[in-house]
């Protein structure tokens, strides 16, 4: 195997992948916070770390010209357990949390969907070349972080959500994952105004809401991106 690797020249140990991987062992550690102490907010800071260590892996790799296929790979490989797993548990184990809805106890494993929907998201995002500088439907980071946020908020009794309402919101982001909607993305074409009228525009909205909602701007900024991005792609459509 070692020669075969060497042959084929894959570097597995470069710095963006060593970040890949930073991403990949919070997104795991967050699955045991959650099924072993159902620590919810530390599950959601290490899914925020999770995004920290997904955006830099990406910037190392063009900042130091070694973007590689197994690097694409592997990026996958961890996005599908922070951001695809992570939240699909955390819905799963927040239906302890939850009050009653007198539904079956077998619906809480809809919850799962979740992490069958983000596979498809992740790999219909790896082959398709339309997703350069804007994503079409959710991207799981944005996914993970709001059900995380939400987990966080209802374990520390700040919102109280029933079962069925846990159980819409699981089915109601997986299929975002897959929609059609074309969604921006926040990759700037230069510093100037024109071009990034609403990535500037977004993150204003963004500090307002920090600002106004502090513990509570999380989900509130996820679903502003979600209808902003709604909106936009509508209007275009009309446009064409």
């Amino acid at each position: 195997m070692g020669f075969i690797l060497q042959k084929m020249k894959i570097r597995l140990f470069t710095i963006p992948n060593m970040l890949t991987l930073g991403n990949l062992i919070c997104g795991s550690s967050a699955v045991v916070a959650l099924l072993m102490h159902a620590d919810f907010e530390l599950a959601f800071w290490l899914v925020v770390a999770s995004a920290v260590f997904d955006f830099f892996d990406g910037f190392a790799a063009r900042l130091l010209k070694s973007v590689s296929a197994i690097g694409v790979e592997l990026d996958s490989l961890a996005d599908m357990v922070s951001f695809g797993l992570v939240p699909s548990v955390a819905m799963f184990c927040l239906w302890d949390v939850a009050p009653s809805s007198d539904l079956p106890s077998w619906m809480r494993y809809l919850t799962l969907t979740i992490v069958a929907f983000s596979a498809l998201r992740l790999a219909k995002f790896n082959i398709d070349d339309t997703q350069t500088t804007e994503f079409c439907g959710l991207p799981t980071p944005a996914n993970g972080l709001f059900c995380l946020s939400l987990a966080m908020l209802m374990a520390a009794g700040s919102i109280s959500l029933p079962q069925w309402a846990i159980l819409t919101i699981s089915i109601g982001m997986a299929y975002m994952l897959i929609s059609p909607i074309r969604m921006f993305a926040l990759k700037f074409k230069g510093f100037g105004w024109q071009g990034n009228e609403i990535r500037y525009s977004f993150i204003a909205l963004c500090v307002v809401l920090i600002a106004a909602f502090t513990r509570y701007a999380v989900p509130a900024i996820i679903l502003l991106y979600i209808i902003i991005s709604a909106i936009r792609w509508v209007v275009n459509l009309n446009k064409k």
